[in-house]
């Protein structure tokens, strides 16, 4: 028994702080089972292996900022038949990250832009990468001030060190010309040394009246649609399915993507190489 003391005392100092809670109970079943020394050890050290995983996904969730939490389990392809599922799984491999490209999701609101982003930025935690989610407006007024306050090269690093990028509802509202020139340094520092994966209720061609610059907006996309994979949902809004299922208003009632009849298009800079999701949920590259 005082070796087993000793033995606990010797995995806290070592910081094997999991080992040591279950030690004894781990040698006692070593006994029972009549396991060799290199499997008991193993048992042992893969209890102190998973707790720090464990606690490893929880520090980065907590970092990455995320609104919520949301899983690729838990998105409904079936009611976004213009999705891809195949598209997705493949994203979700993390084959983007690794090579440092974007994904772009784009379409009305409510069509589960932001649930696909995140579940990806979960995905890429699991993996290894660091991740930071934020909304378009928010990275902006961020920018901003750091501009403003001259620290914008130390605040610029928060957004550059992760290596995936999310940011969240970029066109929602309409920015000015230091907004523009602002995310164009920051897309440009991010060119192939970081992924990016941007949901927007707007279309490529409509991205030079957001931005209120158009050679800003092109130098943009240029760099964003290089090494990227568009994702173009099209549906109805999850947040409005079950109160129309229930009744609760008619079909007079316009829905998001009823706002938008022509859907959202993308213009003729989307770049080789990147694919598209198309009207009947198939995947076609853009060349």
């Amino acid at each position: 028994m005082i070796s087993v003391l000793q033995a606990q005392a010797h995995l806290e100092q070592l910081g094997l702080n999991e080992s040591a809670a279950v030690l004894e109970a781990r040698l006692d079943e070593a006994v029972r089972k009549e396991l060799p020394y290199a499997d008991f050890l193993a048992d042992l050290l893969a209890v102190e292996t998973g707790a720090r995983r464990e606690r490893y996904l929880v520090t980065r969730t907590k970092l990455a900022h995320f609104p919520f939490r949301r899983t690729l389990e838990g998105f409904d392809f079936h009611f976004q038949p213009s999705i891809d599922e195949r598209q997705v799984r493949e994203l979700a491999t993390l084959a983007f990250a690794a090579d440092a490209s974007n994904v772009i999701l784009l379409g009305p609101p409510g069509v589960g832009k932001t649930h696909l982003a995140v579940a990806l930025g979960v995905q890429a935690i699991e993996h290894g990468y660091g991740v930071y989610f934020v909304k378009a407006q928010d990275l902006l007024d961020d920018l901003r001030r750091a501009h403003v306050e001259h620290r914008l090269d130390r605040r610029m690093r928060v957004y550059l060190s992760p290596k995936v990028l999310i940011v969240d509802e970029f066109g929602v509202w309409p920015y000015d010309r230091t907004a523009a020139t602002l995310l164009f340094a920051l897309v440009s520092a991010r060119y192939e040394r970081g992924s990016l994966i941007l949901t927007s209720n707007k279309g490529f061609a409509e991205w030079g009246d957001v931005l209120g610059d158009p050679v800003v907006a092109t130098a943009i996309l240029d760099r964003l649609l290089h090494h990227s994979h568009v994702l173009n949902i099209r549906g109805e809004s999850y947040r409005l399915k079950e109160k129309r299922r229930a009744g609760l208003f008619g079909r007079s009632l316009v829905t998001p993507s009823e706002l938008q009849p022509d859907q959202i298009q993308t213009d003729e800079k989307e770049g080789a190489g990147q694919s598209q999701t198309g009207d009947d949920g198939s995947r076609r590259n853009r060349r």
